[in-house]
């Protein structure tokens, strides 16, 4: 079970990931028309402001990518010197802090949404952008995120019940520097 829970996690993160491409190609080329126009003398405006909806929305979604890529950044120095089962015990608190935290910060960023929806909030900018467009993707970013940190978590603790160690660190494990230069 813990196998499959990994692999469908991975195959949805996988098409986040290339509609977080497609999205992050087409903000470039939207910010090179700007370019363009702007040396023809003319603008289209907002680009700036987009681009940054645009990243927000793109950095909560990917981080359930990067999750799974094991592209976190962990200090492991203690974890490099321990055994399979004390790697397994570091990996799995790492992944509990994380998805307690990252469940903490979904749930805050509901509040967000919610007052922005009640209230009809606007951006103070010339194109006045509705933030709830913005801030509805964005909370639903954190959500998968979290989502994806506990079910791995469950995936994890299920394969160390069973011993499977290595399979464990694959998945929750880290990517050091001597798995990069093998």
């Amino acid at each position: 079970m813990a196998h499959q829970i990994l692999a469908l996690m991975k195959r949805l993160n996988r098409w986040v990931a290339m509609l977080i491409g497609i999205v992050l190609l087409g903000c470039a080329a939207f910010v090179l028309v700007e370019i363009i126009i702007r040396k023809l003398g003319s603008s289209l405006g907002g680009t700036d402001e987009i681009s940054g909806y645009v990243m927000a929305i793109v950095t909560s979604w990917g981080m359930g990518f990067a999750l799974l890529e094991l592209s976190h950044v962990r200090i492991d120095f203690l974890r490099g010197r321990a055994g399979a089962l004390g790697r397994s015990v570091f990996d799995l608190f790492s992944m509990t802090i994380l998805s307690c935290t990252i469940t903490l910060i979904a749930l805050r960023c509901w509040p967000v949404v919610e007052r922005s929806l009640s209230n009809g909030s606007r951006a103070n900018t010339p194109l006045e952008t509705p933030l709830a467009l913005v801030q509805i993707p964005w909370f639903a970013g954190w959500l998968w995120f979290a989502i994806v940190a506990w079910f791995t978590l469950f995936a994890a603790i299920l394969l160390i019940l069973r011993g499977e160690f290595d399979q464990s660190e694959s998945a929750i494990g880290t990517f050091g520097e001597e798995e990069a230069l093998k």
